[in-house]
């Protein structure tokens, strides 16, 4: 799929403005740059970052209501997908946390936030601090019997887990012994017809 299909795509169904477009163009000027240095993509996907990173990251917000509350991404990396769902809040009543345990990667989210003009919080070891939050979010991250895990012993209160996983993502939950206060569904990517979208709904 071609950078303007994508943008299409961003704009008339995901609902990014403008200015998020603009955005989105800057940052992936600088992850370009970036990644000569630190490697945070796969060189083979340089190419095709609006379509292999940005949209599915951005293919979450049909999931998340923006109107209030707050969301948590665990590993965001070089900010897949919480920077990209931070630039669909602005202006909103919602705040994005960007879990990452790389001193390296963090520095870049900062960067990014700055140069973007984003307003995020950027944490360390999530054991290590106080966490609140709505959503749980996750791309390339850990199993989904650690993203449990984390759910259970961070999250005092009731809230949802989007996790982007690949087309195992049924043989996985099929393997994890599910508490009776979890319940999910999957959903399909648009970037992958093979990969799934678990949500999973947690009452505490």
């Amino acid at each position: 799929m071609q950078d303007i299909e994508v943008i299409k795509i961003l704009k008339e169904e995901l609902k990014f403005t403008d200015q998020s477009i603009e955005k989105l163009k800057i940052f992936e000027m600088e992850l370009l740059k970036a990644n000569k240095k630190h490697n945070f993509i796969a060189n083979s996907t340089e190419n095709h970052i609006w379509f292999r990173h940005i949209l599915d990251s951005a293919q979450i917000v049909k999931y998340i209501d923006f109107r209030h509350g707050s969301l948590l991404d665990l590993g965001s990396g070089a900010g897949f997908p919480g920077l990209i769902l931070a630039l669909n809040s602005e202006g909103q009543d919602f705040h994005v946390k960007l879990a990452e345990k790389s001193l390296v990667k963090r520095r870049f989210l900062r960067d990014m936030a700055d140069k973007l003009n984003i307003e995020v919080s950027i944490i360390g070891n999530i054991y290590n601090e106080e966490i609140s939050a709505d959503i749980i979010v996750c791309r390339a991250f850990k199993k989904l019997e650690v993203i449990m895990k984390i759910s259970r012993e961070i999250l005092k209160k009731s809230h949802k887990i989007i996790i982007l996983k690949g087309k195992d993502a049924q043989a996985e939950i099929n393997n994890l012994p599910m508490d009776k206060n979890y319940s999910y569904k999957l959903e399909t990517s648009i970037t992958d017809k093979k990969s799934k979208i678990v949500i999973v709904e947690v009452i505490k």
